[in-house]
């Protein structure tokens, strides 16, 4: 028989689970996290001002130019999607597939997902230069005569991939959280948390039919979220692969964006469940190293997927015999004015991962928050390397340039950083960041009698 690891360390009975994750709602916030929240805030206030200033100037102030009129915004808003695949893949995928070690970490993933998704959906909307006309982008019935959207653009397909995505990733985080409200509800001393709660809570009372219902919505919830996982970043791949453009137009993209989603996703819930452990230590009987750990093992295998990807792109451009696409790859970005940000990429995603071959490194809690952070950078860097260096040389010579990145470039993708963590913070504070209903049923039952019985 294998012996497996506990889920939940200490010894938990159901009222200390419920005391444990309710107490950062419950009780006054820490300096830690006050903080973190200053710091967070001040970088979104900086933020706004600075899309502010975008908006009023109008793109110029990024150093999108000819012959690179993608930059930042678009580079940025494929980051961020990235990031947010793997909540749901957490969350959905490994619920129908009852692996029980998510229930710790899937709130946090779902949240991470729904804040993400918020933070990406700003660039393309800014990216227009005309933010006041995006509702041109939707198609509705409209006096504007046959000036409708193009259906064959993928661009549009964006907008409706994104924003399903967001709506069944907020309406399945929601849904989850239903039975954790009423509970806190329950516990709440002062009347106007009560009042919120209880609409929150949608009337639970914790019925044999409140659960049935639950658990029957919740489980097709999950079978909707999971197509969304493959076909949303297969999409938004589509912006560049459906291209003629020598380095885009190449049926890899699609497979190769999931993976590097799933890859960056993860590591960014690494990321934010080390600083979650840190902030709340209580949380380390819930959020162990064995989870850390496995989802150590997925970055590590996601991770040489891409690099296998990477490695393709390579051959296809070889064995193709087309002299653009080897141009692209052997000599503008391996080696040419932009190479240092294809060895940034090379180093971050394929090589520093390597080191969760060994166990001890991949339970140490700071190598995989370091990895975890090299990681990103990395995958910024992937899709900076695929957005501008194949646009900055085109066919022609004359048409040769290199993307003047500005102050307002590096201040955008920045400040984005203080929405994603204002958010985030304050969930710590007014939500369970741990699923109180999934995490006791996981609970072993009984003691431990000393001869590995229970």
């Amino acid at each position: 028989m294998i012996k497996r690891n506990k889920l939940i360390l200490g010894h938990k009975d159901l009222k200390s689970i419920t005391d444990d994750i309710c107490q950062p709602v419950e009780t006054p916030p820490g300096k830690g996290w006050l903080t973190l929240f200053l710091g967070a805030k001040t970088l979104l206030i900086f933020y706004i001002i600075i899309l502010g200033c975008v908006i009023a100037k109008g793109m110029g102030l990024l150093g999108v130019n000819h012959p690179v009129a993608w930059g930042t915004m678009i580079i940025t808003f494929v980051f961020w999607i990235g990031i947010g695949h793997a909540g749901t893949l957490i969350s959905a995928i490994l619920f129908l597939f009852r692996q029980k070690w998510r229930t710790s970490v899937a709130r946090t993933a779902e949240a991470m997902t729904v804040f993400a998704v918020m933070t990406a959906g700003l660039f393309p909307l800014l990216h227009t230069g005309r933010p006041w006309l995006d509702f041109w982008l939707f198609p509705y019935p409209n006096q504007r005569g046959p000036l409708w959207v193009n259906f064959r653009s993928p661009l549009l397909w964006d907008v409706f991939a994104v924003s399903t995505y967001a709506t069944v990733s907020i309406v399945f985080w929601y849904i989850g959280m239903v039975p954790d409200f009423a509970t806190l509800k329950d516990r709440a001393k002062n009347q106007i948390r009560r009042k919120i709660y209880g609409a929150l809570s949608l009337g639970w009372r914790g019925s044999a039919r409140n659960w049935s219902h639950y658990e029957m919505l919740y489980l097709l919830l999950a079978g909707l979220s999971t197509p969304l996982v493959l076909s949303v970043h297969t999409i938004v791949s589509f912006d560049f692969a459906v291209a003629q453009l020598p380095g885009w137009h190449t049926t890899i993209f699609p497979p190769y964006f999931v993976a590097g989603a799933i890859f960056s996703g993860f590591a960014m819930v690494v990321t934010l469940m080390t600083l979650v452990r840190i902030g709340f230590p209580q949380f380390k009987d819930y959020i162990t190293i064995d989870h850390m750990e496995v989802m150590n093992k997925i970055i590590m295998t996601t991770g040489m997927m891409v690099g296998y990807a990477y490695a393709s792109e390579f051959f296809v451009a070889w064995y193709s015999g087309n002299i653009y696409e080897r141009y692209v790859f052997f000599v503008s970005r391996a080696f040419g004015p932009y190479a240092w940000s294809y060895w940034i990429m090379i180093c971050c995603n394929v090589l520093i991962p390597q080191v969760f071959w060994f166990k001890k490194m991949r339970r140490s809690i700071p190598v995989m928050f370091v990895v975890s952070i090299f990681v990103n950078i990395g995958m910024w860097f992937e899709r900076y390397v695929i957005t501008v260096t194949s646009l900055h040389r085109d066919f022609l010579p004359s048409s040769w340039g290199n993307y003047a990145w500005s102050f307002f470039d590096g201040a955008v993708l920045f400040g984005s950083f203080g929405l994603f963590l204002t958010l985030f913070l304050l969930y710590l504070r007014v939500m369970p960041a741990v699923s109180i209903a999934e995490v006791k049923p996981v609970l072993p039952v009984g003691r431990d009698d000393g001869h590995g019985g229970h």
